[in-house]
């Protein structure tokens, strides 16, 4: 059997990578915040968080406490646990330094902090992570002609503070509050369309989020969300089809599979060793 295999995070991003390692057999659970950021909400494991269970190209989700992962990785389901920190390594029954294996895909995109014990294969996804440093690998996610690539050494390209694509695509906060959302995921918007409002918690400010230009709106961010300055809370996609929001995206899957190989190149370098 593959070895359980700690996913921190659980984004569009991740959850590319989660699908793709559980359609080739692995279990994996997903560690996430109490209240998860992601914006391409219907395309993110860390949805289940909020909701109780959520499913992603028919792949299901639950968020559980740690004595009932066994019970849902034997349901074929993937258990989501609320452990921003990763304490989980601290539980001697489901962790060890000799098996387990830890792929950080919070894309946090700075230095992280080390784990609290050491760990068979530390993966970690994107800026921030230096392979032979803080982590046994890297995974490349800028687009591009890279994009999926596994460093044994060295680092990933660097976060260059603009989106890929049109820049107006992504939906940021111009000042910290709360936010009250007009629109879902999937919806047909007209540029100038309301999409939502955030409301000032120290002062009396709303500004009002509409959308770029004609599209689909890809991503929301949850309204339970405390939203502070910058940051991103949505995304429109000028393609203008809602079949898109449901499904995984390419850069996504090819990050999956830059994971994969890391995970086969050790588990044979693991065979060979024996």
């Amino acid at each position: 059997m593959n070895p359980l295999i700690i996913l921190r995070g659980g984004g569009d991003l991740a959850s590319g990578v989660a699908l793709r390692l559980h359609r080739t057999g692995f279990q994996i659970v997903i560690l996430e915040l109490e209240k998860p950021l992601a914006v391409r909400r219907s395309v993110t494991f860390s949805e289940a968080v909020y909701e109780g269970a959520h499913t992603v190209e028919g792949l299901t989700a639950r968020l559980v406490s740690a004595d009932q992962l066994q019970n849902t990785l034997e349901a074929g389901e993937i258990p989501v646990l609320v452990d921003p920190d990763a304490n989980i390594l601290r539980n001697q029954f489901l962790t060890s330094p000799r098996s387990t294996i830890v792929i950080d895909a919070r894309l946090t995109k700075i230095i992280p902090e080390p784990l609290v014990m050491e760990v068979a294969l530390h993966i970690g996804l994107g800026p921030g992570f230096c392979a032979g440093e803080n982590c046994h690998a890297v995974i490349e996610t800028h687009r591009g002609h890279t994009l999926g690539r596994v460093y044994w050494s060295g680092s990933a390209q660097s976060d260059s503070g603009e989106p890929e694509g049109d820049p107006r695509r992504v939906l940021r906060a111009s000042h910290a509050g709360s936010i009250t959302t007009y629109a879902n995921i999937g919806n047909h918007l007209n540029e100038g369309q309301l999409i939502a409002e955030i409301q000032s918690d120290s002062e009396n400010q709303k500004t009002e989020i509409i959308s770029p230009f004609k599209g689909v709106l890809r991503g929301l961010i949850h309204p339970s969300v405390e939203i502070t300055k910058g940051m991103k809370i949505g995304d429109v996609d000028r393609r203008n089809d809602p079949a898109l929001c449901t499904q995984v995206s390419d850069k996504a899957l090819a990050i999956g599979g830059g994971v994969l190989e890391a995970l086969l190149v050790f588990t044979n370098d693991a065979i060979k060793r024996e």
